[in-house]
């Protein structure tokens, strides 16, 4: 597992919770990613990372999620593949959807990555993402 990601109307916020009520020093600088729709902001832990997601713009995909929890919330968990492609097809090869036209997009961590519908992995959006040429 790479991250849990967690929508939330503001990422300022959010820092402020996992630092102040869970003792989270490693917060990066929050950065636009325009490509998705999405502000992000990732909380180093030990073994992992929070991936913070904010709205950039009317037409966030995060939008309507946040309608639904307007506090934020748990909104995929991600998952590294070393091979996007042949991850993408050995799912779809077992009946998984993958979200929106199926080729990978470039996301957070800068490597290509694909969302799989929650309705295949037992209610959870999952995102796989290509692992990571260099240390992350």
């Amino acid at each position: 597992m790479n991250h849990v990601g967690v929508a939330t109307p503001s990422i300022e916020a959010s820092v402020a919770l996992y630092r102040d009520l869970l003792g989270a020093t490693g917060a990066g600088e929050p950065f636009d990613l325009p490509a998705q729709g999405v502000r992000v902001c990732f909380i180093d832990l030990p073994n992992s990372q929070i991936e913070l997601i904010e709205p950039l713009g009317e037409d966030s995909p995060i939008h309507g999620f946040l309608a639904k929890n307007p506090k934020g919330g748990q909104h995929h968990v991600c998952y590294e593949v070393e091979d996007i492609i042949a991850a993408r097809n050995a799912l779809r090869a077992k009946g998984a959807t993958i979200l929106g036209t199926g080729e990978p997009r470039i996301g957070a961590h800068g490597t290509p990555i694909v969302f799989v519908h929650p309705k295949d992995m037992g209610g959870v959006l999952v995102e796989l993402m290509e692992t990571p040429k260099e240390p992350h």
